[in-house]
């Protein structure tokens, strides 16, 4: 008796609702997800190429405006291109080991 008294709007809502969370399944199981690509992993992947570019840019851009400065072209430029990647490395190396830390599920850092 309960479900003869259910109003056909409803029925048509409940129809509208389930296709569409079968349309949000298949957008989530998207090309990348096929491709056995998570994308936790692609988004891990662009923040280590973030990690470097930017410490590098940073790195020249202090050492070219230092030399602009001091007028000591290329010296501090090339000193500071050599920071910013030893610390791009760095960021980069500690990302990682964040990362493997996480996936073990150990919150001591693996010690």
């Amino acid at each position: 008796m309960g479900e003869d008294k259910v109003p056909l709007s409803s029925r048509k809502f409940d129809e509208r609702l389930r296709a569409a969370q079968d349309r949000q399944r298949e957008v989530e199981r998207g090309p990348s997800r096929r491709a056995g690509i998570s994308g936790s992993a692609l988004g891990f992947a662009f923040r280590i190429g973030v990690e470097l570019v930017s410490a590098l840019v940073v790195g020249v851009g202090i050492g070219w405006l230092l030399d602009y400065w001091l007028g000591t072209q290329p010296w501090l430029l090339l000193l500071f291109f050599v920071f910013g990647a030893a610390a791009g490395i760095m960021n980069v190396y500690r990302a990682v080991e964040q990362m493997g830390n996480a996936g073990n599920g150990d919150a001591e850092g693996g010690k």
